[in-house]
């Protein structure tokens, strides 16, 4: 460990999950704990430090214990999912027309294929999560880029850009894919832009699909809404408990449709293409229901979150202010404007091989996240204060 230096001040009062411990931490087998060498601290995936909520755990245990390990019934997922969503968000999905897939990118591709024809466009918002460009091409269909509007200064601000992304549906394209809360600004579009992203595909007949997986953690005094809650439309939304409950390796995802028609399409699907894991399904069940009764965990979990941002942008004015920090709206990861630094090289690279701190690398979001990196503050107060000291070190070896 790097030696004290005064920033601890800057962590302020514990919360519950400051008490984390690296050495248990280091026993996890998951990607963000073996993707590198033991003397590189993970701060890149999105996946959280942060121990299971009681309600899973409990869940899976049971199953566990009773050796229940066989194939998934998730006749209860939609009606969990539909309980939380109007307690999180006055929204009430019909739960007919919300269908179970295996993961989120999964349920992003049925969607891509629902919706668009090979050969069609499908508007993308970079910077943005680098499978997105990645579906699409593997599918046939060709990306257009409308780029996220950003505003500079001390805090840079990221939204989408409405016009932009109608333009190309007036060109064209026949499909827009969001990242709503978007990644990895963190920002969320209000309603008012998602109204006229509405609007401007009904214009066009064209497609919607918003990927909203981050949305549970939106963080204390934001407000998330989800694309379906504007009404009937030709549109489908992807979901999941894997990112807000950190249950990513559970394989459990929902689809979810903003008309009839769009329905019975994802209803056709092959059922080999809708086969989540029984693990997920019962995790998924288990989060959702326990917060739509008021369990109060989700609740801890973004208060903590937010505290983090908070912590993070003190300690990189403090430790590298030439670093920009965009505040995000929801969910635990960062961006960070590194251009002022001049390293020379990407970013993530001279925190990597100068500091052996990984975070993901900005153009892993399209051309736009050059000179950027994406930190991952879901941890705790101690090991953030660990990752932008090795930060600090890494620059300063630099120069």
């Amino acid at each position: 460990m790097i030696p004290a230096d005064g920033l601890e001040a800057l962590l302020g009062a514990p919360t519950p999950f400051d008490a984390i411990e690296l050495s248990t931490l280091r026993r996890r087998r998951s990607y963000k704990w073996t993707a590198y060498p033991a003397d590189v601290l993970p701060a890149f995936v999105a996946e959280m430090d942060l121990p299971l909520a009681p309600a899973v755990t409990a869940a899976l245990l049971d199953a566990v214990q009773m050796g229940d390990a066989g194939y998934a019934n998730d006749v209860h997922s939609a009606e969990a999912f539909a309980a939380f969503a109007a307690a999180r968000w006055s929204w009430e999905p019909d739960p007919r027309r919300v269908a179970v897939v295996p993961d989120v990118m999964g349920g992003v591709a049925r969607a891509i294929e629902i919706l668009t024809a090979p050969g069609d466009g499908v508007v993308l918002t970079p910077p943005v999560y680098g499978p997105f460009r990645q579906a699409i091409e593997r599918l046939g269909r060709v990306p257009v880029d409308a780029p996220m509007r950003y505003t500079a200064g001390h805090p840079g601000h990221w939204a989408l850009d409405v016009d932009a992304i109608s333009a190309a549906l007036a060109a064209g394209a026949r499909a827009v894919l969001l990242c709503n809360p978007h990644n990895p600004t963190g920002s969320i579009p209000t309603p008012a832009e998602l109204g006229a992203l509405r609007d401007a595909a009904a214009r066009t007949g064209a497609g919607l699909i918003s990927d909203e997986v981050h949305a549970p953690l939106t963080l204390p005094g934001r407000t998330f809404t989800p694309l379906l809650a504007l009404g009937e439309q030709r549109a489908l939304a992807v979901t999941s408990a894997s990112k807000s409950w950190n249950v990513a390796g559970m394989k459990c995802a929902l689809l979810i449709a903003g008309d009839p028609e769009t329905a019975a399409a994802v209803e056709s699907l092959p059922v080999a293409l809708r086969h989540p894991g029984h693990y997920g399904v019962l995790t998924a069940d288990a989060a959702f229901r326990a917060a739509a009764d008021g369990d109060g965990w989700l609740d801890e979990v973004t208060a903590h979150l937010a505290r983090q941002h908070d912590r993070a942008r003190l300690l990189l004015a403090e430790a590298i202010p030439q670093i920009v920090v965009t505040p995000a709206d929801s969910s635990y990861l960062m961006w960070l404007d590194c251009r002022e630094l001049n390293l020379g090289a990407p970013p993530s690279d001279i925190f990597l091989e100068r500091g052996r701190v990984a975070l993901s690398p900005g153009l892993d979001f399209g051309r736009e996240g050059a000179g950027y990196a994406r930190l991952n503050v879901g941890t705790s107060g101690p090991l953030l204060l660990e990752a932008v000291r090795r930060m600090r070190s890494a620059v300063s070896a630099r120069a």
